[in-house]
């Protein structure tokens, strides 16, 4: 009888423990992520000067407000005539730079124009454009080159009658306007002579201001007309010659000696005022 209770005690241990729920196995906690998204801000400094032809330096320039938009408007005509323009009035320190003729047409100055950020002034003649437009265009498409007018075979046209002046005049605007698609608005007399023929005949042209210069650059060196540097609203003048790569880089380190920034002359002779 002990016997069978001890071993009814057994099996009665036995059914507890197996009937004793067994703990379930902890489960993984999947782990979360933090990701801080890291913003890197990179600065690029423009450039001050890049690599030239010929191992040069071209210095580079910044356009200190959006070319294309009227800066100052031209002075007004006075019975009848033209005005003249020999250096714009201006606080700021800008200086302009202005090529003429087109006689010789470097393959390098578009690359030099481009590459400065300069927007120069072009005042052309047909002669030298006739049968070279390609060349003259990729500056004005390319480069943003303005094309003005410079007369059709460069005459000194005070040794010309009204008529003979209006035929190189309004004759040079006419065929600019038929090739670039824009008629001229600034008129540069060849040598800088004119009379008042000229100034008649240019505004009853269409041309806004006739242009002349404060400074010339000549076989790589800028020449003052008066001083020994270049001054805020300086007009400098230089021609599409041989030495066109000197006389370009010549301007752009003088302008920067002298703390000047070449701008656009077309937004400083403005038909339109300057929004307020």
């Amino acid at each position: 009888m002990r016997r069978f209770r001890a071993a009814a005690a057994a099996a009665l241990v036995l059914v507890a423990v197996a009937c004793t729920t067994q703990p379930e196995a902890a489960k993984p906690v999947a782990a979360t992520a933090t990701t801080t998204a890291v913003t890197t801000t990179t600065t690029t400094t423009p450039p001050t000067a890049v690599p030239g032809p010929g191992g040069t330096t071209i210095p580079v320039f910044q356009h200190p407000y959006e070319y294309g938009t009227p800066q100052a408007v031209v002075p007004p005509s006075s019975d009848g005539l033209l005005p003249v323009v020999r250096r714009v009035e201006t606080d700021k320190p800008y200086v302009f730079i202005t090529i003429d003729d087109g006689a010789v047409r470097l393959p390098e100055a578009l690359e030099l124009i481009k590459s400065s950020g300069v927007e120069p002034t072009l005042f052309l003649n047909t002669k030298y454009v006739d049968g070279n437009v390609d060349f003259f265009k990729s500056l004005k498409d390319k480069a943003h080159a303005r094309v003005h007018s410079h007369t059709h075979s460069h005459p000194d046209l005070t040794t010309l009658g009204a008529a003979g002046q209006r035929d190189e005049i309004c004759g040079n605007a006419d065929y600019l306007a038929t090739q670039f698609g824009t008629r001229p608005s600034l008129f540069r007399p060849p040598f800088g002579n004119y009379d008042q023929n000229t100034r008649r005949v240019a505004a009853e042209c269409g041309f806004h201001a006739l242009v002349l210069w404060t400074a010339a650059v000549n076989d790589g060196v800028v020449q003052f007309q008066a001083g020994g540097k270049l001054n805020p609203g300086d007009i400098v003048l230089m021609h599409f010659r041989q030495t066109f790569v000197q006389d370009w880089l010549a301007f752009l380190n003088r302008a920067r000696q002298d703390g000047l920034t070449p701008v656009v002359l077309d937004d400083f002779l403005s038909p339109t005022a300057p929004r307020a």
